[in-house]
């Protein structure tokens, strides 16, 4: 995949800034084609808008890979991490957009992936949202009771090839080279509620960085690795033992009272009430191309209000810092330069929703600060 796509979750459940509502990016986009097929423009994979309909996983694979359709016939069965790309955790039954994907009476979708220690067990989708392991015996081709329902997919560009998936920055962070996501190498110290969950993560200045987060349920899932069990993720990397329940940021839309997470016994995804169960974080942050130096003049601070930021921003400096040769910029988190001022009060009406990074240059001294753009 190209890049890692946005839940879609557009809702919000708490008043406790940093749910999975407060950080949209790689927003899901897509164009439904007239040809029986529709393109995620994030992930610039193409799908078969209608599923194929119920199979067993073996007829699932040959209807793939001998179908013909939009003038292609280069489909495949799409591996889970792809299958799980297309979901929308904004809705539920199925949680999956239908103004481009056909309402089907699909129970789950087949991924091409087996589980490592049992081959009758293949890794699906479900119209809940979520994804996992299941016997590929469950399916009514099989004698199951259960619709496993089988959706194409194709490349539109050739994949990239990586040396590397991970590589470790050797502070207590992880960089993914694919999602271009740095990670905590670790759990937090002990378990704790979903609210709580969400403020370590905004709180935090590990490895001199102030802008993580809890990731969400896409983000989060990014990191399973099926060759792996207790835990599913790459100890080569991930300081994890055992099996652990992650949070992640996202609301189940039809249980508000419920959030995803990641549990490392295989990986799949499920929930959990938010108050009462305590499990571990992990913690997220955009590894933005935005270089500012490090560390900072001590007698230098940023202050921006509001944040969140509707239209307009007031940005100010501690301890009346010189203003001389004042340049603000203003980033988008993939570090493309959006705006540019000399004025510490700025019109941002113009800038669409989303994080930014804020840098300011006073008298060559320079600090950065996030902030949250978020028009009603």
């Amino acid at each position: 995949m190209k890049k890692l796509p946005d839940t879609g979750q557009n809702s919000s459940y708490t008043n406790t800034f940093g749910e999975d509502n407060d950080y949209r990016i790689n927003e899901p986009s897509f164009v439904k084609n007239s040809n029986g097929t529709t393109t995620d423009l994030i992930t610039e994979l193409m799908w078969q808008s209608t599923d194929g309909g119920e199979m067993t996983i073996e007829n699932a694979i040959e209807n793939c890979d001998t179908l013909t359709l939009g003038g292609f016939s280069d489909w495949r069965l799409p591996n889970c991490h792809e299958l799980f790309s297309i979901l929308n955790h904004d809705k539920t039954n199925p949680a999956i957009d239908t103004n481009y994907f056909t309402k089907t009476n699909a129970d789950y979708w087949w991924s091409i992936q087996r589980q490592k220690t049992d081959s009758n067990k293949i890794w699906v989708t479900n119209v809940g949202g979520g994804v996992g392991n299941k016997p590929k015996s469950e399916t009514l081709s099989a004698g199951g009771n259960k619709r496993y329902h089988v959706r194409a997919v194709r490349d539109i560009h050739t994949p990239n090839t990586l040396p590397l998936h991970f590589i470790d920055k050797h502070d207590g962070t992880i960089k993914d080279t694919i999602t271009e996501l740095m990670w905590t190498a670790t759990l937090s110290a002990d378990t704790i509620t979903w609210e709580d969950a969400l403020t370590l993560a905004e709180n935090s200045n590990f490895a001199q960085h102030s802008d993580w987060r809890l990731p969400n349920i896409k983000e989060l899932q990014s990191l399973n690795n099926e060759s792996f069990i207790s835990p599913s993720l790459d100890t080569n990397f991930f300081k994890i033992t055992g099996n652990k329940q992650i949070w992640s940021s996202t609301t189940l839309p039809n249980k508000f009272n419920d959030a995803w997470y990641l549990d490392t016994r295989f990986g799949i995804t499920t929930y959990a009430e938010k108050s009462t169960r305590r499990l571990y974080s992990l913690l997220v942050r955009t590894d933005t191309a935005v270089n500012t130096p490090s560390p900072f003049e001590p007698d230098f601070e940023i202050n921006i209000n509001p944040n969140p930021a509707n239209n307009q921003i007031n940005v100010s400096l501690s301890n009346n810092a010189n203003i001389a040769n004042l340049i603000i910029s203003i980033f988008d988190i993939d570090g493309k330069l959006t705006l540019t001022s000399n004025s510490t009060s700025i019109d941002v009406s113009s800038i669409p929703a989303g994080i930014y990074i804020v840098k300011i240059n006073a008298d060559n001294k320079i600090a950065t600060k996030k902030i949250l753009i978020h028009h009603p």
